[in-house]
């Protein structure tokens, strides 16, 4: 079991439950989910460099990844309307959850202190959660690489079975 040094939740955990808005309007709920494999993934931001490349790796693997019975959802602290803007220029064929109050984000222990040239701040770090359709945590990608992390994420999902 590995453990993640910033998070609330490890492998092994059940991921914490929440609802939130999300683009188009609409609201979602990790418990909606049961049965069905999740892919968790936190970003900073819509429409950055590493955003776009991580959320169209996800795009572009996305046959595959729901024909595994998954389906993803991004997270992050933008407005829904960000969001939609995001999906329309990217072409996202996923859910992305509008996290303002970052409450999602704590529960998963992604929010907090960042470096970036010199700086130091508050945000979101770049995670990645795979939760089981029991709501179990199977694996946490705790440092993102995101040119690979489509391709990662299928093979742990080969690796469950899934």
């Amino acid at each position: 079991m590995a453990t993640n040094a910033n998070s609330k939740v490890n492998e092994g955990d059940t991921a914490p439950d929440f609802t939130a808005p999300t683009n188009g309007g609409g609201e979602v709920s990790l418990s909606q989910f049961r049965d069905q494999t999740v892919v968790l993934y936190f970003y900073p931001k819509d429409n950055t460099p590493g955003c776009n490349k991580e959320a169209c790796g996800f795009r572009d693997a996305h046959d595959a990844i729901t024909a595994k019975n998954t389906v993803v959802l991004g997270v992050s602290a933008d407005t829904a309307a960000k969001h939609d803007k995001f999906i329309e220029k990217f072409g996202l064929p996923f859910t992305l959850i509008a996290d303002e109050e970052k409450s999602i984000c704590e529960a998963y222990g992604v929010w907090g202190e960042k470096k970036f040239m010199g700086r130091t701040f508050l945000g979101i770090k770049r995670m990645t959660f795979l939760i089981d359709g029991k709501g179990v945590i199977q694996k946490i990608w705790p440092k993102v690489k995101v040119a690979d992390h489509a391709s990662e994420v299928l093979a742990a999902l080969d690796e469950l079975g899934g």
